[in-house]
């Protein structure tokens, strides 16, 4: 899923090197925070019961960007026993649509009614392929 989106951050211009691209680092405001930062940052002040200070942004963010989707695909090899052909598109597809139920309600998203059309299809797009290759190395292993 990243390589596609890092894919298409290049064609638009981008200039950052992979590992640049992908490791969130250097964060001054929670505000600037991607979305799995700021989720992490929201479920580790309800656990911790105090503010998360800001210095740990950039960690926060990287480890839920990977555990957020290693999660989803734990549960989905526990849960889906037989695999048709369709069960890794179908898995991104309910990863993507659980991110605009969820994500707005903690307040890291807006409802999915104020993003334009190209916006969902372009994420939906990744969540296809995050599924499909998720659902693939399960096959694999």
């Amino acid at each position: 899923m990243d390589l596609l989106w890092y894919s298409r951050y290049r064609r638009g211009g981008g200039r950052e090197p992979f590992s640049g691209w992908e490791i969130t680092k250097d964060l001054d405001i929670w505000d600037a925070a991607p979305a799995p930062g700021r989720m992490g940052k929201r479920l580790l002040e309800l656990v911790l019961r105090r503010p998360v200070p800001v210095d740990d942004a950039a960690t926060v963010s990287n480890v839920m960007h990977w555990a957020y989707g290693t999660g989803w695909t734990v549960l989905n090899a526990a849960v889906v026993r037989r695999r048709p052909w369709w069960a890794g598109p179908a898995f991104g597809a309910l990863v993507w649509s659980s991110d605009y139920i969820v994500l707005p309600v903690a307040g890291v998203y807006e409802p999915i009614w104020r993003y334009d059309v190209p916006t969902l299809a372009k994420d939906l797009s990744a969540h296809l392929v995050f599924g499909t290759v998720a659902d693939g190395a399960l096959r694999v292993l």
